[in-house]
């Protein structure tokens, strides 16, 4: 057999690949069959059908739309891209007041997100959204309570709405995993050995350096809310710049971050079952528009 022969056979065991395995494409986004739409069968018909009457109260009463719509993955995206194709599809909240949000949880992927409408994103900011994933949703995932978790989520999301703040922030805050508190560290390193440098020589190594901690500390507190996280970068960052010195030959560049990215293992891929909703056929969006406001977490 010639080389022409194999290279002819190699092109057509590839074609037939080609077939057999087609590209993957982004998952459809589902059609807004009522107030709570799930293609995973997590959720119970009671409670569905709890969770949309109290939307639907909710709507009659404020005027204001907010959904749950649970995947099972959003993979080839991530969460946020396809977030805001659904709420671009599903035009959740008053035309021009644009007062809608959906709570979207990709169950495989072990991702959640809260999206929010430009009308709402004064009252459920990134870091008030950040705050309800954190606090009060996927601390009731991690035990398998997920309809607790959304049932709640989505009762602070209407007290936010409402006007009531959030409490004060716990000390407890859970950061889903430790690709999450990579970056702060890694920021913490620059500030203290960068910034933190220059505080050192006007005010000396330890007044500096506590300098260097108190604003590292309060910069985490009022961006993130936690006063836990607040408390344990700022003492790294004191720590860091009190010692500095002594590898002052050692430049910054060369820390070495976490790899990679967090993953949850395997995920079963494509849609399972069918949408279940309470209300089908009697809720659509109002023409709402977003922006892309709101927060994501993991579980």
């Amino acid at each position: 057999m010639t080389l022409s022969v194999w290279w002819r056979a190699a092109i057509l065991v590839a074609f037939l690949l080609s077939l057999a395995l087609p590209a993957s494409a982004d998952v459809a986004v589902p059609q807004l069959t009522g107030r709570v739409v799930d293609q995973t069968g997590t959720l119970s018909s009671g409670d569905i059908a709890a969770l949309s009457q109290k939307l639907r109260d909710f709507e009659t009463r404020k005027g204001s739309q907010v959904a749950v719509l649970i995947v099972p993955t959003t993979q080839p995206e991530t969460i946020e891209q396809y977030s805001i194709r659904v709420a671009e599809a599903w035009k959740l909240g008053r035309k021009k007041i644009d007062d809608g949000a959906i709570l979207i949880v990709a169950k495989n992927d072990r991702h959640l997100r809260i999206e929010v409408g430009y009308g709402l994103e004064g009252a459920l900011t990134d870091v008030t959204s950040r705050r309800i994933i954190d606090e009060i949703i996927t601390p009731k995932f991690r035990t398998g309570d997920f309809g607790g978790g959304i049932s709640d989520g989505v009762d602070r999301m209407i007290k936010v709405i409402d006007g009531e703040p959030l409490p004060v922030p716990s000390p407890t805050v859970n950061f889903g995993s430790l690709d999450d508190l990579a970056p702060l560290f890694i920021v913490t390193l620059f500030a203290s050995i960068g910034v933190g440098g220059a505080f050192r020589a006007m005010l000396g190594r330890l007044l500096g350096s506590v300098v260097t901690g108190g604003i590292i500390a309060a910069l985490t507190w009022i961006i993130l809310g936690s006063f836990a996280l607040a408390l344990a970068l700022g003492g790294l960052g004191f720590i860091i710049g009190f010692v500095a010195d002594l590898f002052s030959a050692i430049t910054p560049g060369t820390g070495r971050s976490r790899g990679g990215s967090w993953s949850s293992g395997s995920s079963s891929g494509g849609w399972s079952g069918g949408s279940s909703s309470s209300d089908s056929g009697s809720f659509s969006g109002g023409g709402g528009s977003f922006g892309g406001g709101g927060a994501s977490g993991s579980w």
